[in-house]
């Protein structure tokens, strides 16, 4: 079994803003991971957005 440490890395989520200020229903949202101490500013990445159909700015949340 795979031990787990208490590292820098930390699991985020990627919210797409684009799909949110349209105010259609639903979202877009990736589960990924960071390292805290190499990037400490809030994490932005494009993704794909299957509602919307194309590629947008997904930004971490929370």
């Amino acid at each position: 079994m795979a031990k787990k440490s208490k590292g820098n890395r930390s699991q985020i989520i990627l919210e797409c803003i684009e799909h949110k200020a349209s105010g259609q229903p639903g979202t877009s949202r990736y589960i990924t991971q960071k390292n805290k101490k190499n990037t400490p500013d809030r994490l932005e990445l494009k993704k794909y957005n299957p509602i919307l159909k194309k590629y947008t700015i997904h930004k971490e949340i929370k």
